[in-house]
C-alpha cells in the first residue's frame, strides 16, 4: 500500500492488539511520546474541537481531496468497534469536512473519534454528543462529493505517518501515533515511566529540588553558573 494510491479501499487491515490499546488508553500523550523515544507526535496545530475531547483507538485511514468529504462516507463502512478515523488530505484544506451527521454515522459503527488534517463544523453538537474530534481548523464551509481518494492506505496526517491499524492516542497535549507492532511494548514503557514519575512527584511534594534530584549542580557549575548575593 502506498500513501499516494487513489481510488482504493482496503477492507482487511491488521489492527494493534486490543489489550495493548486498552493499556495505552491509561496514559497521556506526553507520557506515551516520551516512552516511545520522543517520536510519533502529530503537529501541534491539530487541536481538540472542544476542551474535554480525548480518544484512544486503532486507525482507519482516509485520504481526502481538498474540499471533498466523499471518502469519509466510504470510510464509515470500514469502521469497527474501537477504531479512530484518521483523515489526511492530498493538499492543505481547512474546509468543514466533518460535522454532527457524520459523527452520528461513525458512532453507530463503534468509532472512538476523528483526527483530521482539515476543518470540522457543528462543534457544539460534537461536544454535546461527546464525540472526540481533533482538527486543523473549525470551519463552517461545506464540502462536495466529487473526487476519489482512498481508505485504509498509509497517510501523512499532521506530519506523522499513520498506517491502517496503528494505535492513536489524543488528549489536550496533542496526538501521538504508536505503530501497531509496538503497541504492547510502548504501553509497558509508558507504565514504567508513569511509575518513575510518581516517585519523582513524591520527592517534589516533599520539597526536594530538581537541581539535586537530577544532579544538575555540577554540570551547571562546569558551564560557569554563578550565585551572587
Amino acid at each position: 500500500m502506498e500513501h499516494t494510491e487513489l481510488g482504493v479501499v482496503h477492507t482487511k487491515i491488521d489492527r494493534a492488539d486490543p489489550e495493548a490499546v486498552a493499556e495505552l488508553a491509561k496514559y497521556g500523550v506526553a507520557t506515551i511520546h516520551e516512552a516511545m523515544g520522543r517520536v510519533g507526535l502529530m503537529r501541534p496545530y491539530l487541536r481538540p474541537a472542544y476542551p474535554s475531547a480525548r480518544m484512544c483507538g486503532t486507525a482507519v485511514t482516509a485520504l481526502l481531496q481538498p474540499g471533498d468529504n466523499w471518502m469519509l462516507h466510504v470510510a464509515a463502512e470500514q469502521i469497527q468497534e474501537g477504531d479512530v478515523v484518521v483523515a489526511a488530505c492530498t493538499t492543505e484544506s481547512e474546509d468543514g469536512f466533518f460535522g454532527e451527521l457524520l459523527a452520528t454515522s461513525f458512532r453507530a459503527r463503534g468509532c472512538r473519534g476523528l483526527i483530521i488534517d482539515g476543518g470540522v463544523r457543528d462543534v457544539t453538537d460534537l461536544e454535546r454528543m461527546d464525540f472526540p474530534v481533533f482538527s486543523r481548523a473549525i470551519n463552517a464551509k461545506g464540502t462536495v462529493k466529487a473526487t476519489l481518494g482512498s481508505v485504509n492506505v498509509p497517510v501523512v496526517c499532521g506530519n506523522a505517518l499513520v498506517r491502517p491499524g496503528d494505535a492513536i492516542v489524543a488528549d489536550a497535549d496533542g496526538v501521538v501515533v504508536v505503530p501497531r507492532e509496538r503497541a504492547a511494548d510502548v504501553a509497558a514503557a509508558s507504565a514504567a515511566r508513569e511509575a518513575a514519575e510518581e516517585g519523582k512527584r513524591a520527592q517534589f511534594r516533599a520539597g526536594r529540588l530538581g537541581l539535586d534530584m537530577y544532579g544538575m549542580r555540577g554540570p551547571l557549575a562546569g558551564l560557569g553558573l554563578r550565585y551572587e548575593d
